[in-house]
């Protein structure tokens, strides 16, 4: 018998799709943005997420266990990669967010 081994390789050899290459604009995108828990998150969200993106936004809220945290989910329908890649960065500019997703 003979002994198989594995080859070895880097990921950065093996193609990868960015985001820009799997959507199909328009389409709906949804933002996941995680921050301290504090009264005006949602509505900081929604303000920020109107200035690139108009629109009547119903954004959800979880609340962690122990209250430290709230994850604010909120979709647009994306026009753009550029819009999508500015809503990341303003996101989480935010006061108290830690990631945007």
């Amino acid at each position: 018998m003979s002994k198989v081994t594995a080859k070895e390789f880097n990921l950065s050899d093996i193609p990868q799709k960015q985001l820009k290459d799997l959507l199909d604009f328009p389409c709906p995108f949804t933002f996941k943005v995680v921050g301290k828990n504090r009264p005006d998150l949602v509505d900081d969200v929604v303000v920020v997420t109107q200035k690139y993106a108009k629109g009547d936004y119903k954004p959800r809220e979880h609340i962690s266990s122990k209250g430290t945290y709230n994850s604010v989910s909120i979709d647009i329908t994306a026009e753009n990669i550029e819009q999508v890649e500015t809503l990341y960065t303003e996101l989480a500019k935010i006061d108290g967010v830690r990631m945007v997703l």
